[in-house]
């Protein structure tokens, strides 16, 4: 998140114009404190499972 780490930008991941155009409004959008607050306890119940990438992959990545 832009607001809280200046390097973090959206990535798109789309081959449609519109679909990138939609992903960039992203930079516009500014979130409060209470707002990133509610999005961390809601990241915070996620439960994780399984690895990041199979482990015959992980050392392609350095990981």
């Amino acid at each position: 998140m832009s607001a809280q780490e200046p390097w973090f930008v959206p990535v798109s991941g789309t081959t449609k114009l519109h679909r990138l155009e939609e992903n960039l409004g992203a930079v516009d959008v500014e979130l409060t404190t209470g707002g990133l607050h509610r999005i961390e306890e809601a990241a915070a119940n996620i439960r994780i499972q399984g690895e990041r990438l199979p482990e015959q992959l992980q050392s392609r990545f350095g990981c």
